[in-house]
């Protein structure tokens, strides 16, 4: 999902840096007010780590594409929503330089897909369905996450004039939707875990 340089136009990339940017402004206010901003910092850095490494991985699917696994919905079940923009924001930047994966003026695009917009579909539909039951919705906001981010990329695509509906409906929505079951999936098993033998991890405010 990460889109290289030169695909986007230069104007809409800029707009997408700015909501970037002020997500990222608002993140680092909030932090500032949290009385347990270390405690937050610390968690944010294993996360991106373990984000970073995570996703870089790839899996074997049955589409013939390798999958990559996006770790944000877990971060922002764990972290809240920002977290997950700041934590995507890091890695971006990281996989960029060591991996060559993305670009640097579709960051800001990037972000706003498998950032922004996974992190709050994510965030509010998992409070919203956990009231019902917890592996539910730690696997609804994780699946939910990642197709509102597909949509999102494709409305992206789709504005920057480098692909028609038809073309990314067909290709983009199938494949994500299985990467969106299995990793749904992984993050009952890996947080559920996590509350088990760790239940500070569900303690630690979220911003």
């Amino acid at each position: 999902m990460h889109l290289p340089d030169g695909l986007i136009p230069l104007w809409q990339a800029a707009i997408y840096w700015i909501l970037t940017i002020i997500l990222l402004t608002l993140y680092t206010f909030k932090l500032s007010k949290t009385e347990d901003k270390q405690k937050i910092i610390i968690n944010t850095a294993i996360l991106a780590a373990v984000t970073f490494a995570a996703s870089s991985i790839s899996i074997p699917s049955p589409f013939g594409v390798p999958v990559h696994l996006f770790m944000i919905p877990l971060v922002v079940i764990l972290l809240g929503p920002l977290s997950g923009v700041a934590v995507a924001f890091i890695c971006f930047i990281v996989q960029f330089l060591f991996l060559g994966m993305g670009g640097i003026t579709s960051l800001g695009a990037n972000v706003v897909t498998m950032g922004i917009m996974m992190s709050f579909s994510t965030y509010y539909f998992y409070k919203f369905t956990s009231e019902l039951d917890e592996r539910l919705g730690i696997f609804s906001g994780t699946f939910v996450g990642i197709i509102v981010a597909t949509i999102s990329q494709i409305v992206i695509l789709l504005l920057a004039g480098v692909a028609t509906l038809d073309v990314l409906l067909s290709t983009l929505v199938p494949f994500y939707l299985f990467v969106g079951i299995v990793e749904g999936v992984l993050n009952i098993f890996i947080i559920l875990s996590l509350f088990k033998l760790k239940p500070e991890v569900g303690e630690v405010p979220q911003i």
